[in-house]
């Protein structure tokens, strides 16, 4: 018996392999198909597989195909290209259904793994890069790390990097680029004053059967670094230069620089503060010196002119250039004396051609500009030129004297000499030059009263009464030397009474010191010597044989009766004579100018006081001698009575010259001097005090005792 078992939907249909691994390459075409492995179900009929299932996808789907045995299996269809670097695996649910009821299912997983082709190319993450590079980077220095990706896998994700051909060879000498890596370090030296900026272009290739690549450019900036000194460049310079060149000449031109950039290429130009030039900048990084203020050679003969300039870098950097400049003399400074006056003293008596002195002058010019000549400026004294009594070196100043000088007739010269340069034009200076003659102690004193008519011996008289005090006698003698040399003193040489008479040491006056007594001889023999006051004093003797008479009207009967053989217009005497005589005209004018002058103020109190030369006048003018002759001492004496010891101003005013070519002298005339004549009046007015006195040839002001005078 055949029993037939009906089948029941007891089993769900099952997979041999619970998960299906499927490679696909990513560069499958669409509608490409894969077959599945079916499933199995052991029941029979329609409670067998009959349909498949497959998950939701975008990228695949499944077609049931039939077996010729009534089985039902599944291919899987690609839908869409895939790409593995968007999603590499695929999950993918494949269900198998079977024809019961109610249906039974079983699943297994289908995972698709994308198969990688070599699609993508290397790819950097910036195609241009711009990098900075510090100068001076020492080698190895890392520049950048390039940085290329591939989005395949495998050899085609392995990149190899290199230069283009567009790269320079320069920039591959100086960067070393890593090929494995992409790192790029700094190969040679970097000069931002030689190259600043490398272009290279970079290719990123992979290993791929097909490889493909990725390039990118880069450009490295060198950066600057203030390590290059500034630089000076003399384009022109003048030297020597004359010291008078005029103010803003151009006296050099100056180029500076500096490889470096920005603040450490900005340079900055000095020189020092010290020197009379300025710098002026005629253009871009050009300057001039000019000169600022008057050179003077004199004071610098040359400047060592220091060039400094400085950038602005950090640390800053100099560099300094050095010139000398040299200055020409020109003929600019005068000669110059040491002292504006020289005074030359000159003992009398010198020899002719003795050296009175070198007067050098000094010229600080340089060359012929400095050398000097010597004159003496022409000029004549007393119809003398000056080249006749003196004689100057032409070359080195030396003064000397052509003649012996006499201090007694030639007491000072005043003149000029002159220093002269070679220069051209030529410039001179002149310097007065004052020779005082010194005097020498080489003139002995001459006694001019008493008169000695015959030999050295005089003879007076004089009354027997005479009162102690009286004046017996008046010795003056005169010096022509100097006022110190010609100072005379007064000495008894030999007296025969020395109780009898006295004598003044100063004025020469001969007193009695007591009356005369029975038993006084009638004669008294005195010797007086004159001594001057030089070194060695030079003196003169005088010998008065004094006689008493019993009467003083005998006595000045016999001094009225001047004997003939006293001669008294002879030589010296007559000239006094004249020459007081003129004083005493001028004197009577004087006053009666004065009297005049007087009674017209009428606030007047009083008359001026006469002046003592009128009383002189009540003698004959026609002996009124100064030097008071012997047989004048009695009047002499009478005077000094009349006279009142006040301060009186002896004013008269006449030329010497006029004086003696009037008295016309019979015998060789004898010079007096004017402190001669003021040795004369002094001793013959006994003047104790005046105001001025007048000497030949001066003119004085006008005094209050004299008005008008």
């Amino acid at each position: 018996m055949e029993v037939e078992i009906l089948d029941m939907n007891d089993n769900a249909p099952q997979f041999r392999r619970d998960v299906i691994h499927l490679d696909i390459s990513e560069a499958t075409s669409k509608g490409e198909r894969f077959s599945l492995s079916n499933a199995v179900d052991p029941d029979v009929g329609s409670n067998s597989v009959k349909t498949y299932h497959l998950s939701e996808s975008e990228d695949f789907n499944i077609e049931v195909q039939t077996g010729r045995d009534g089985s039902k299996f599944a291919d899987l269809i690609l839908r869409n290209p895939l790409d593995r670097e968007q999603q590499a695996v695929h999950n993918l649910i494949l269900t198998a259904v079977d024809g019961g009821t109610p249906a039974r299912s079983g699943t297994a997983s289908v995972i698709v793994r994308v198969l990688d082709t070599n699609d993508n190319a290397p790819l950097f993450d910036k195609s241009i890069l711009n990098v900075k590079i510090m100068e001076n980077s020492p080698i190895g220095s890392l520049v950048i790390h390039l940085n290329a990706t591939d989005l395949d896998e495998g050899s085609n994700s392995d990149i190899i990097y290199s230069y283009s051909l567009y790269t320079s060879e320069k920039t591959q000498q100086t960067f070393n680029l890593n090929p494995s890596t992409g790192e790029i370090t700094v190969k040679g030296m970097l000069n931002y004053e030689d190259f600043r900026i490398y272009d290279m272009e970079v290719i990123a290739t992979d290993h791929g059967d097909n490889s493909l690549s990725g390039q990118c450019t880069i450009k490295i900036l060198v950066e600057d670094m203030n390590d290059n000194h500034p630089e000076i460049s003399i384009k022109s310079f003048q030297s020597p230069v004359n010291e008078n060149i005029e103010l803003n000449s151009v006296i050099a031109v100056v180029s500076v620089s500096d490889k470096d950039s920005g603040d450490n290429g900005v340079v900055d130009l000095h020189i020092p503060d010290n020197m009379p030039f300025k710098l002026r900048e005629s253009s871009d990084n050009y300057y001039e010196l000019v000169v600022s203020e008057p050179l003077d050679r004199e004071k610098v003969p040359e400047y060592e002119v220091t060039f400094t300039v400085t950038d602005r870098g950090s640390p800053p950097l100099s560099d300094n250039e050095t010139m000398t400049l040299e200055l020409l003399d020109v003929n600019d400074n005068v000669p110059q004396f040491p002292q504006s006056f020289y005074t030359i003293r000159v003992v009398e008596n010198n020899a002719p051609g003795a050296l009175l002195s070198s007067l050098t002058a000094f010229d600080p010019d340089l060359h012929e500009n400095q050398y000097l000549v010597y004159f003496i400026l022409e000029r004549e004294i007393a119809n003398t030129s000056m080249s006749m009594l003196f004689s100057i070196n032409p070359e080195n100043g030396n003064l000397y004297a052509l003649k012996t000088f006499d201090y007694e007739i030639e007491k000072e010269f005043l003149f000029h000499i002159e220093a002269r340069d070679s220069g051209s034009p030529p410039l001179s200076s002149n310097v007065s030059v004052q020779i005082i003659i010194v005097d020498q102690n080489d003139n002995a004193p001459v006694i001019v009263s008493p008169w000695r008519a015959h030999g050295s011996v005089v003879e007076e008289k004089i009354p027997r009464s005479t009162d102690k005090g009286s004046l017996v006698a008046k010795v003056i003698a005169l010096d022509t030397d100097s006022v110190h040399n010609s100072r005379i003193t007064y000495q008894f040489l030999q007296v025969t009474d020395a109780t009898l008479f006295s004598l003044d040491q100063y004025n020469g006056e001969i007193r009695t010191m007591r009356m005369f007594s029975y038993r006084d001889p009638r004669h008294q023999r005195l010797v007086v010597v004159a001594k001057d006051n030089g070194e060695p004093a030079l003196s003169a003797t005088v010998t008065i044989k004094l006689s008493t008479v019993e009467t003083a009207v005998k006595a000045y009967s016999d001094m009225t009766e001047v004997p003939l053989e006293y001669d008294i217009f002879s030589d010296l005497n007559l000239y006094l004579v004249i020459g007081l005589g003129s004083v005493s005209f001028l004197l009577l004018i004087t006053i009666l100018v004065t009297i005049v002058l007087k009674c017209q103020k009428p606030n007047a109190s009083k008359a001026a006081p006469p002046c003592r030369n009128s009383v002189i006048s009540e003698r004959n003018s026609t002996i009124a001698d100064s030097t008071l002759v012997s047989n004048d001492a009695y009047w002499y004496s009478l005077f000094l009575r009349r006279v009142k010891p006040v301060k009186h101003v002896l004013c008269f005013t006449f030329s010497a010259q006029m004086f003696f070519e009037h008295a016309r002298p019979r015998k060789p005339l004898i010079q007096v001097h004017h402190h001669i004549l003021q040795q004369l009046l002094f001793s013959a007015f006994n003047v104790q005090d005046y105001d001025l006195l007048f000497f030949p040839g001066t003119t004085y002001m006008q005094s209050e005792s004299c008005p008008n005078s």
